[in-house]
C-alpha cells in the first residue's frame, strides 16, 4: 500500500488504523535544536480527539502522544522522530454488520476492489482517526515555522448553508481565543450559536452535514513554491484534498475570482523604496501565492467537507456478493467534522510550509 508519505525534505510517513493497537507518525527531516514542546503537541491533539462536544463522535479516546526517538533534552536531534498514539476506545462489534457489506459514500468498497482484504472495524486505514498522527507531526512543524515568525490560523466559516462573515485578521491570538470559545470552533461568535444549534438539529434526525474552514497563514517569506509542478498553492491543494472527506479546495479569490474582469482582479503594487523585500499589494485577490511562488502576502485559502458518510438511518446498498442488502447507521460518528478538522487543516498547511521552507534553503540559508 503506497501514498502513505507525505513531504519532500519535511517528511512524514503515518501508520496504523481506526482499531488497531496503536496509530502513529515517524517524521524525518525535521532540523536539529528546534524546542519539542510535548505539552503543545498534546494540546493541539486535544483539538482533534473525539468526544469533545455534543457535536461530535463520543468516542472516547484520550490520544496520548509518546514520543519514542529524535527528540533529546526538549529539543530535536535532527533524527527521525516517531510518535505512537495508542487507541484506547475500539468497540470493534459496531461494526461487525458491515463486515461484507458496502456503506454508501465510504472507501469500503474501493478498499475491497483495490485490496482484496479489509479492515472493515471503523474503515481501518481509511479511517479519519489517521489523522491524529498528522496533526502531531503538524504541531512539530508549527515550533519550527514559530522560529520563523510564521503564523497559522483556521476556523470553521460554513456549516450548511450557514456562512461566518469576514472575520478581521489583524490579530490572530484574537481570533484563536474567539475560535476557542465555542465548540464549533468559529471565530465569529454569533455565527458560532447558529451553527451549533443546526448541528444538534441535524445529529438529532440521525443526518450529517458538511462545512467550510478558511485559513490564513501570516509572515510566509518571499519565494516558497517549487514551479512548475509544485508550487506552493499545489502543494497546498494536495494537503488538503489527502485530509478525508474534503472535496473542494480555492485559494485567494477562489471560484468567485472567475467571475471578475483583469482590471478588478490584478493585485496592484506598493512601492516600498527602502526594502522591496517589503513588497505589498493593495488587495490579495492572489490569496498570497504568484506563479505557484509566496509574495509575502497573506496566504489565504478554504478547504470544503463533505457531509460525513455514515448517517443513523438504514440506507440501500449491495454486499461484496453483489446482492441488494440494506446498512444500518451504527456505532459513533460526527454529525459534521469541521470542528476538529480545523487542526487537521492547520497541521497539514504547517507541514507544507515548513517542507518549502527547507526546499528554500537551496536557495538561502533560512536556518
Amino acid at each position: 500500500m503506497a501514498g502513505n508519505s507525505f513531504g519532500d525534505l519535511f517528511r512524514i510517513s503515518t501508520f496504523g488504523e481506526s482499531h488497531g493497537k496503536a496509530i502513529g507518525v515517524i517524521l524525518d527531516g525535521c532540523p536539529p535544536n528546534i524546542a519539542i514542546d510535548e505539552e503543545f503537541i498534546q494540546s493541539e491533539l486535544d483539538k482533534r480527539k473525539p468526544g469533545q462536544s455534543k457535536i461530535t463522535t463520543q468516542r472516547k479516546e484520550s490520544d496520548t502522544a509518546q514520543i519514542l526517538s529524535g527528540v533529546f533534552e526538549g529539543k530535536s536531534t535532527g533524527t527521525p522522530i516517531a510518535i505512537l498514539i495508542p487507541n484506547e476506545d475500539q468497540r470493534s462489534k459496531d461494526y461487525s454488520h458491515i463486515k461484507d457489506i458496502f456503506r454508501p459514500s465510504h472507501a469500503d468498497y474501493t478498499y475491497h476492489m483495490k485490496y482484496g482484504h479489509r479492515d472493515y472495524r471503523g474503515g481501518g486505514r481509511s479511517s479519519a482517526r489517521e489523522t491524529a498522527a498528522r496533526v502531531a507531526a503538524g504541531a512539530i512543524a508549527k515550533s519550527f515555522l514559530k522560529q520563523h515568525g510564521i503564523e497559522i490560523f483556521a476556523h470553521v466559516s460554513g456549516v450548511g448553508k450557514i456562512e461566518s462573515p469576514n472575520v478581521d485578521t489583524k490579530d490572530l491570538t484574537v481570533l484563536l481565543d474567539l475560535r476557542e470559545s465555542n465548540i464549533a470552533r468559529c471565530a465569529d461568535p454569533a455565527t458560532a450559536k447558529e451553527m451549533i444549534e443546526f448541528i444538534d438539529t441535524v445529529r438529532k434526525s440521525g443526518d450529517t452535514v458538511g462545512g467550510r474552514i478558511s485559513t490564513i497563514i501570516r509572515n510566509v517569506p518571499v519565494g516558497l513554491g517549487e514551479p512548475v509542478f509544485d508550487k506552493l498553492h499545489a502543494d497546498l491543494a494536495k494537503a488538503m484534498m489527502s485530509i478525508n472527506a474534503v472535496h473542494g479546495f480555492e485559494y485567494g479569490s477562489g471560484f468567485a475570482g472567475s467571475e471578475l474582469l483583469g482590471s478588478q482582479h490584478n493585485d496592484l503594487f506598493i512601492s516600498d523604496e527602502h526594502d522591496i523585500n517589503q513588497t505589498k499589494t493593495h488587495t490579495n485577490f492572489s490569496g498570497g501565492i504568484q506563479g505557484g511562488i509566496s509574495n509575502g502576502m497573506d496566504i489565504t485559502f478554504k478547504t470544503a467537507f463533505k457531509p460525513v458518510a455514515t448517517i443513523m438511518r438504514d440506507q440501500q446498498t449491495i454486499d461484496s456478493n453483489g446482492n441488494e442488502a440494506t446498512v444500518q447507521g451504527k456505532g459513533r460518528h460526527d454529525p459534521c467534522v469541521v470542528s476538529r478538522a480545523v487542526i487537521i487543516v492547520e497541521a497539514m498547511a504547517a507541514l507544507v510550509i515548513a517542507d518549502h521552507l527547507l526546499k528554500q534553503s537551496s536557495y538561502k540559508n533560512v536556518r
